[in-house]
């Protein structure tokens, strides 16, 4: 049998003509569980985990997953079965880690709005840490924390204002962002947050954003966070932790972002270089794990040729691939099995009520109504922020493994987009 693996995408060739993941067929998981589907390869997860933990060897340190990119059930299990904690950034993420089988004492408590029954929720289950994103939140949380009669383990994220070189939308370390505690106030920030009785300062945490595909930046924020530690603990406040959080890229559209490894060995050598290499690490990788290992499934509904621009009308739509619509991401769009002749250029567009709602755009494929497509690289930031818009169920989810598949979520019916909905009496 000849193989053709995918560029970027070891996991998943063509085999004598077909596209496989693993040892499966697509097609026959678009035959069995129908379209829009989502298909994740197991091995290509454990094989990005694999690269973090090389780099990482021998070194005191916790991987934590950034749930956000992809929260299925089973996909958590997978991880926490691997050792690693999660990054969570809600109540009902820590709930879902809870039902996966995680450890909240491995779980590290993100994002700028978290509730007070949130923190509780999250103090009573013990978890390892709040990445606390402002002077307000230390002071709810320290409240929270005293009324429980406990103290919170805080870790102050800083904004280092180094530019990822990434899309702004998911840029997340510069000064007009959002995110964290200005770099010019966080030692002021840090004594306020010892000084609060509900709280214990255990870390500092940097998170720059998110699909970087270059070394720099990543050394530009660990030389800015690195000087903080030194002022903080100057200043008679043990830093127990450093946190650098995640954002390494994905092959999309032929970025080469570095290897998990060898950005690891590089920041690594760093850390020692400063003299900091003993000191224990918190990252919370999350696209880089689970992007390139999965793959939307999509059936081709209509060609529509125009005078201007041809259209491929498919069954998936930004309701279940909303990246494109969101940031013009692209996403790579292979047939299941390729025919031999002209192709098209045509745009792939899906059957919501919006201009917004398109796939890829441009695309040179010679296809027919009723193919299958293979919409690559869309394990992370897809099926995690779909919706029900157009009263659209979500799609199915299926786990590959090796030569078998688990349906891991069952497709949504329309009853159940409007379950939870009330006639007036």
């Amino acid at each position: 049998m000849t193989a053709t693996a995918l560029p970027g995408h070891p996991h998943i060739a063509y085999r004598d003509g077909e596209l496989c993941m693993e040892g499966v067929r697509l097609s026959a998981l678009a035959k069995t569980h129908g379209t829009p589907l989502f298909v994740y390869s197991k091995a290509s997860m454990l094989a990005a985990l694999a690269a973090y933990q090389r780099g990482l060897a021998g070194r005191k340190v916790q991987i934590c997953y950034a749930m956000k990119a992809n929260s299925n059930l089973a996909i958590l299990q997978i991880f926490a079965q691997a050792g690693c904690g999660f990054d969570i950034v809600s109540g009902g993420e820590l709930a879902r880690v809870l039902a996966a089988g995680g450890d909240p004492r491995k779980v590290i408590f993100s994002g700028v709005g978290k509730t007070r029954s949130e923190m509780q929720q999250a103090l009573k289950l013990g978890i390892a840490c709040f990445n606390v994103e402002s002077q307000a939140e230390l002071e709810v949380l320290n409240e929270v924390a005293l009324a429980l009669n406990t103290q919170a383990p805080v870790s102050l994220r800083v904004n280092p204002n180094v530019d990822p070189q990434t899309h702004p939308y998911i840029s997340t370390g510069l000064k007009g962002n959002k995110f964290g505690v200005a770099h010019e106030h966080a030692l002021e920030t840090f004594q306020r947050a010892a000084a609060l009785p509900g709280l214990r300062v255990v870390g500092i945490d940097c998170h720059i954003g998110s699909q970087i595909t270059q070394e720099s930046p990543y050394l530009d924020a660990m030389d800015r966070v690195l000087d903080l530690v030194a002022q903080v603990e100057a200043a008679g406040i043990a830093i127990s932790h450093i946190d650098f959080g995640g954002g390494l890229g994905i092959n999309y559209k032929g970025e080469t972002p570095p290897p998990a490894d060898h950005l690891w060995f590089a920041l690594l050598s760093k850390l020692d270089a400063r003299g900091f290499g003993e000191r224990q690490l918190m990252i919370e990788p999350g696209r880089s794990l689970v992007g390139n290992a999965g793959v939307c499934l999509t059936e081709v509904l209509y060609l529509k040729p125009g005078e201007q621009k041809n259209f491929c009308i498919i069954d998936a739509a930004m309701n279940d691939l909303p990246r494109p619509a969101m940031y013009q991401a692209f996403h790579d769009i292979a047939p299941l099995k390729p025919r031999s002749g002209q192709s098209t250029l045509m745009d792939v567009v899906g059957p919501v009520c919006e201009s917004g709602d398109w796939i890829g755009r441009d695309r040179d494929l010679h296809v027919q109504a009723g193919d299958t497509l293979a919409v690559l690289s869309a394990g992370a930031y897809c099926m995690s922020m779909a919706s029900n818009y157009n009263t659209r169920g979500r799609a199915a989810e299926v786990l590959v493994d090796g030569e078998k598949s688990h349906l891991i979520r069952e497709r949504e019916s329309a009853a159940d987009t409007f379950q939870g909905e009330h006639l007036l009496g």
